[in-house]
């Protein structure tokens, strides 16, 4: 799935053409925006071209390409907004355009920065762990929870659960570790987190907040079995008597988000213990 809208990366290119080919260079070199050359671009002008040129070296479903993008689209509202403060008609209908493209996006413009809201749900972190993984499954568990918070929160509750036995079955899989196929999300983060070294044992007295370090790691057994409970309560898995009161985004940005920070320190944890 892209992150960015391709209207708001053609937007953004317009805006473009109605600068110099120095500026274009500064904006997304200063970004740290690959420019491949390489890349013949199906369009007319210099300008568009050296836009497309850099647009052709991000990937746009990962998270830390996509980071570069929103750091130029970001300079160029700022600019806007300080030239349409100023009186100037073009500046504040551009930045108007500029804006609500990249809003729909699921992005807010406030005090100079661009940030994710709505459809992101805090899930820009595990999707830049799961990137470099051949994992299909746990894109499209990531997609399913993205596209549900708002529109079905009992889906996104059942899957924010389902997204964390992956990941743990995936740690186990790959480090070679049998696992019973009945475990639930309680004892497949155990197991997980003794693979990689994560209780609260394995950190030696000498380490500089040891008991600190010992609390959160035991915490994390308890948001495993809140994420199990959860959806007991109101996610999907479950015949359920009638409407289930209560059920509402807000439980479901709670799951998911809780699920995404999880996996995302499993998986990264995981990563860098590569055995």
């Amino acid at each position: 799935m892209e992150l960015i809208s391709k209207k708001s990366r053609l937007e953004l290119r317009e805006y473009f053409v109605g600068t110099t080919l120095s500026e274009i260079y500064n904006e997304f070199d200063s970004a740290n925006v690959l420019f491949d050359a390489e890349h013949v671009p199906n369009t007319n002008g210099q300008r568009r071209r050296a836009v497309e040129q850099y647009y052709h070296a991000i990937d746009w479903t990962r998270w830390a390409d996509v980071r570069k993008f929103l750091m130029v689209y970001e300079n160029v509202l700022t600019s806007l907004e300080d030239h349409a403060e100023n009186g100037q008609e073009w500046a504040a209908s551009c930045f108007k355009s500029l804006k609500k493209w990249i809003e729909r996006d699921g992005f807010r413009y406030s005090g100079g920065k661009l940030s994710p809201v709505g459809k992101h749900h805090g899930l820009e972190h595990i999707s830049d762990a799961v990137g470099p993984l051949d994992l299909p499954e746990l894109h499209r568990q990531i997609h399913r929870m993205q596209a549900a918070v708002e529109d079905d929160p009992a889906l996104a509750i059942g899957t924010a659960k389902e997204l964390v036995e992956s990941v743990c079955k995936t740690i186990l899989e790959q480090r070679q570790l049998a696992f019973a196929d009945d475990a639930d999300i309680g004892q497949l983060v155990k197991e997980a987190r003794k693979a990689l070294g994560l209780i609260p044992e394995s950190i030696p007295n000498s380490a500089k907040g040891a008991e600190s370090i010992r609390r959160l790691l035991s915490n994390l057994g308890n948001v495993a079995q809140g994420l199990g409970e959860l959806r007991n309560l109101y996610g999907t898995g479950h015949g359920k008597a009638g409407a289930v009161k209560g059920l509402s985004p807000r439980h479901a940005r709670l799951a998911v988000g809780t699920a995404a920070t999880l996996s995302t320190f499993l998986l990264e944890t995981h990563t860098e213990r590569n055995i």
